[in-house]
């Protein structure tokens, strides 16, 4: 019999992340792009093999929970693990409530994913106050105080920008963020400018914000970054306090356990 009883599913516009689940934690996990032609099948088929890899049985896991910010793709995760594991699907906020009081204006209106990478931070740390800091398509950040999402900032993405900059602009080139080097320099070319000006950039606007925030906040205030562009950038970034990579499957993971599904 498996160990594991749940798949957890990221669906982010970038990329889809997903982890096998049990009594003693997250499991193996798979990342594959997203591609939103997906179908039931094709998607069900990937992750099909993955499970083969991995020895896990599809009929042991009884549940997928996904949080979703691409909506297209939720009937499709659904009726995926309603064929190749005869699983019943969540959608996580929707169906399962992450234990966190969202006061969003709009509710509805923040994504799945800030939601519950916010709700995961507060019951990993201790802290009273802690401020999530996402590199993702966007750059997000996300305000908690004990029980209590209070709300964040989004701004543009580091590798949306660079991608914006090299493709809708003629004379600019395709540049890496991944080469930005350890420290700031005065370039002499324009792709070290744009890879250096980019990286170091963002970084200077996250520490700048996350002073502004923590003013907003309790003294005791811990910064996360859930990984994504975070590798590059943290290094840089004098105010982030600690990396998570998995920290929105861990929120779906203690969601199951709230639910009593795990």
């Amino acid at each position: 019999m498996s160990l594991y009883k749940c798949l957890l599913v990221d669906a982010g516009n970038s990329s889809i992340k997903m982890a096998l689940a049990g009594k003693n934690g997250l499991g193996p996990s798979l990342e594959l792009p997203t591609d939103i032609r997906d179908t039931s099948d094709s998607l069900g088929l990937k992750i099909l093999a993955w499970l083969e890899q991995e020895q896990a049985d599809p009929q042991d896991i009884h549940a997928w929970l996904a949080a979703s910010v691409v909506p297209r793709l939720n009937p499709v995760i659904k009726r995926a693990g309603k064929k190749i594991c005869s699983s019943k699907g969540y959608q996580v906020p929707g169906d399962l409530h992450p234990g966190i009081n969202n006061h969003y204006d709009n509710p509805g209106e923040l994504g799945a994913d800030r939601l519950v990478s916010a709700f995961a931070a507060s019951r990993i740390y201790p802290h009273e106050g802690i401020i999530v800091v996402d590199f993702g398509t966007a750059t997000t950040f996300d305000c908690v105080i004990k029980k209590d999402y209070l709300g964040g900032l989004i701004c543009p993405g580091v590798f949306s920008s660079a991608h914006s900059l090299s493709t809708l602009t003629a004379r600019l080139p395709w540049f890496s963020t991944e080469e930005s080097g350890d420290a700031l320099e005065i370039c002499r070319s324009t792709a070290r400018g744009l890879t250096q000006g980019t990286v170091f950039g963002f970084a200077a606007m996250t520490d700048g914000l996350i002073s502004g925030l923590k003013r907003l906040m309790p003294g005791d205030t811990l910064v996360v970054a859930p990984g994504g562009g975070a590798d590059a950038l943290a290094p840089l970034c004098s105010h982030l306090d600690e990396m998570q990579p998995a920290l929105l499957l861990q929120g779906l993971m203690l969601t199951a356990i709230d639910s009593k599904i795990l």
